[in-house]
C-alpha cells in the first residue's frame, strides 16, 4: 500500500502542475474585466428629451471586447431601429433608422446606394490592444410624412459611414468618423450636402421632419425641425448603458444627430419643442495607466478571432456588460477541471489495477 500511495502522490504532483501551468497561461492572456483594456461598439441609439429630463432612451445591442484576444460582432438580424413593437413604443412610432440591408420593395436610400450588411465589431487584438469599428449605410425615415415609397420618407442618409477607434497605448489613441456621401431632404428630393471636417458639424433648419411620436394637434405642413450633425468628440456624447465604461485613457468616435422639432398645429400656433438625439456608430476604446501592448504574434501564430461566446450588452440593458468572474481569477475553467480530473482518476484506476494484479501473482 505504501508503494501505491507514493506513486499516486507523485502522479498528482506531475499532473496538476500541468493544470496550474495552463491556468497561469490563461491568466497572463486575460485582461482585467473592470480596469483592463476594453472596447465597445454600438450601431444606433436614441434619446428623446434632454438628458436628465423626462423622456426615454433606446440603446441597441452593444458589443464589448472579450477578456481574451478575440472579437464580438453584431448579428446580421439587426437591420433597423426599431426592431420590434417594444422598441417602436420606446422610439415613438414615427422614426425609423435603416442600417444597410434592405429588400427591393423597402429601399429607403437614394438611387445608387446598394444594400449591404453592417460591420460592427469590438475586438481585443492579440497584442491586447482594444479596437472597435462600425460601418454601414444609415437612413433616417419619418414615416409620419406618409410617403408612397419608403425612400419618400427618408430625411437623412449617411452613405459609406465608418467610425473606428484604436487604443495602442496611453499616448497613442485614435478615433475617426468618416462618410462617403451625406444626403439630406431639403424641401424636395434628397440631395448631397458637403459635410464639414473636424468638429464644426453641419446645421440645417426647417427640414420636413416631424416629432418621433404622436402629439395631439400637430400639423404635418407646419411642423418642421432643425438638425445638427456632428462627430462624437467626448465619451459623454455617446448614448450608452451603465456597463459601457471608459478608462484612464479613452478614444471615441461616432455620428451625433441632434434634432429639435418645432411642433405646431395646423394653423401654425406653437405647441411644443421636442429634442431627439441619435448616435450612429458609437464606438470607444480604453486602456489603463501604464498599459503596454504585447509583442505581435509571429507569422503563422495566433491572431484575434471570433470569440466562442461573443460579449454583448442586450438592447436597452442597463446592467453590467459582462458576468462577474469572481475577481481573484483563481477559478479553474470547467473543461480544464474535467480534463485533468479525468486523467488523474484514470491514472489512479490504472495503478489500482496493477496493484491488484501484483497482489495475485
Amino acid at each position: 500500500m505504501t508503494r501505491f500511495v507514493t506513486k499516486a502522490a507523485a502522479l498528482t504532483a506531475v499532473l496538476f502542475p500541468l493544470a496550474g501551468a495552463g491556468l497561469a497561461g490563461a491568466q497572463t492572456q486575460a485582461v482585467d474585466e473592470k480596469t483592463g483594456p476594453v472596447s465597445f461598439a454600438n450601431i444606433a441609439s436614441v434619446r428623446i428629451g434632454d438628458e436628465g429630463q423626462r423622456g426615454g432612451a433606446l440603446i441597441t445591442e452593444t458589443q464589448r471586447s472579450p477578456l481574451l484576444p478575440g472579437q464580438s460582432k453584431l448579428g446580421a438580424d439587426r437591420v433597423s431601429v426599431p426592431k420590434d413593437d417594444g422598441e417602436r413604443a420606446t422610439f415613438g412610432g414615427h422614426y425609423q433608422i435603416d442600417l444597410g440591408r434592405y429588400s427591393p420593395s423597402q429601399d429607403p436610400y437614394p438611387p445608387g446606394v446598394a444594400s449591404r450588411d453592417h460591420n460592427v465589431v469590438a475586438a481585443l487584438q492579440a497584442t491586447t490592444v482594444p479596437t472597435a469599428v462600425a460601418e454601414t449605410n444609415y437612413a433616417l425615415r419619418d414615416n409620419w410624412q406618409g410617403g408612397a415609397k419608403p425612400a419618400d420618407n427618408t430625411v437623412l442618409v449617411l452613405e459609406g459611414a465608418k467610425t473606428a477607434v484604436d487604443c495602442t497605448g496611453p499616448a497613442k489613441l485614435t478615433g475617426s468618423s468618416s462618410v462617403t456621401r451625406l444626403w439630406v431632404r431639403q424641401g424636395g428630393a434628397l440631395g448631397i450636402v458637403p459635410m464639414p471636417g473636424g468638429t464644426a458639424g453641419l446645421q440645417l433648419k426647417n427640414l420636413r421632419l416631424g416629432p418621433p411620436g404622436d402629439i395631439e394637434g400637430a400639423g404635418k405642413e407646419t411642423t418642421l425641425s432643425d438638425l445638427k450633425l456632428t462627430r462624437v468628440a467626448g465619451f459623454d456624447q455617446l448614448i450608452r448603458q451603465d456597463g459601457w465604461r471608459g478608462g484612464d485613457f479613452t478614444a471615441v468616435a461616432g455620428w451625433r444627430a441632434e434634432i429639435t422639432t418645432h411642433v405646431k398645429n395646423a394653423e401654425g400656433a406653437a405647441l411644443q419643442d421636442v429634442r431627439t438625439t441619435i448616435v450612429l456608430g458609437g464606438v470607444s476604446c480604453s486602456v489603463p495607466k501604464g498599459f503596454v501592448a504585447k509583442a505581435a504574434a509571429p507569422a503563422g501564430g495566433t491572431t484575434a478571432t471570433q470569440a466562442a461566446v461573443p460579449t454583448q450588452v442586450p438592447a436597452g440593458y442597463l446592467g453590467a456588460a459582462a458576468p462577474d468572474t469572481g475577481g481573484d481569477g483563481s477559478r479553474l475553467p470547467l473543461g480544464i477541471g474535467l480534463l485533468f480530473g479525468g486523467v488523474f482518476f484514470a491514472a489512479v484506476a490504472l495503478l489500482l489495477g496493477r496493484r491488484r494484479k501484483s497482489g495475485t501473482d
